[in-house]
């Protein structure tokens, strides 16, 4: 006798979903900061992208835009209390640069856009566990305010019902030349073969 009950629908796996959420969010956020850049001003060149700063690292020093001149790198704004945009980004990331191989000279800067709990010794050890080429940098509020204004990041303060709160933020990946200006906005979301084989162009 035939039953005539409905079988439900088989579950996507709770891993995959929130593998899936986070993708989403990535491409919500990044299309936020692609908008950013497209409202620069008529005749505005892509150069006027970046700027000059000077930011800490865990150990101490100060990195500057001048130190990075001579060859490209990335650079994207986060910050370690994100709980999947900014994680999701960065294994990217590295995962490019393990397709680049251990000899590249590829550097990128994460640049907290929450300096009021990302420490200098903070940024550094969460920007290393994706690999010792990405480097975690800080700042007071106003040196974080400036580069996020120069680099036109978009970040926003939202707070929790638990008192604390979290970050929305546009999650662009910049590409700068050897000059040190704004080439494009580089896409991760690929395999790493493919992002890699663009940035061994420009290296």
């Amino acid at each position: 006798m035939a039953s005539n009950s409905k079988k439900s629908p088989p579950r996507t796996p709770r891993p995959l979903l929130l593998l899936l959420a986070a993708f989403a969010a990535a491409l919500a956020l990044s299309a936020i900061g692609l908008g950013m850049l497209a409202k620069m001003k008529p005749g505005a060149s892509v150069s006027a992208v970046g700027g000059p700063f000077a930011l800490q690292t865990g150990d101490g020093r100060t990195v500057t835009d001048r130190d990075m001149l001579g060859e490209p790198f990335l650079v994207f704004f986060g910050y370690t209390h994100c709980p999947d945009v900014c994680p999701t980004t960065l294994a990217e990331i590295s995962q490019m640069l393990t397709a680049l191989g251990p000899e590249t000279k590829l550097k990128v800067l994460f640049i907290t856009i929450d300096p009021e709990r990302d420490t200098p010794k903070l940024m550094q050890q969460y920007a290393g566990s994706f690999g010792p080429n990405v480097i975690g940098l800080s700042g007071n509020r106003a040196a974080i305010d400036n580069v996020m204004k120069e680099f036109r990041v978009y970040a926003r303060k939202v707070p929790e019902k638990n008192g604390g709160y979290s970050m929305d933020h546009s999650a662009v990946i910049y590409l700068m030349g050897r000059d040190g200006k704004f080439l494009h906005a580089f896409n991760i979301q690929r395999p790493a073969e493919d992002s890699a084989a663009e940035l061994r162009r420009l290296l």
